[in-house]
């Protein structure tokens, strides 16, 4: 008869800085999503209400992508060279968006 022997767990007590770290991330993160949902609720439709939300968004996609993808910690080196490709294709959608409303104004 072999005997297996039982593995053995070991619990950890909770962490607790990074505990109160997730509820502040999640609370400044409900807290800009509480504020898209006050703007889109109460600001007429418009081009400023677009550019507070394309604004709000990529701040929150910075902010989960520098939290939760732990590029905040990282070398400076890789968080540009992830953030100036970011920029100019930013830059592109606005000039093509802008060059469309452009030539949708010519008639034909």
């Amino acid at each position: 008869m072999s005997h297996t022997q039982e593995p053995q767990v070991t619990v950890l007590p909770p962490d607790k800085e990074k505990i109160k770290k997730l509820w502040t991330v999640a609370g400044i993160l409900g807290a800009i999503t509480a504020l898209e949902f006050l703007i889109a609720f109460t600001m007429p439709h418009g081009t400023l209400k677009t550019a507070i939300f394309v604004g709000m968004t990529i701040v929150k996609a910075a902010y989960i992508v520098g939290e939760f993808m732990h590029l905040k910690y990282e070398a400076k080196v890789l968080l540009w060279s992830i953030l100036i490709p970011m920029v100019f294709i930013v830059w592109m959608l606005v000039a093509f968006v802008y060059e469309g409303m452009k030539f949708s104004e010519i008639n034909f």
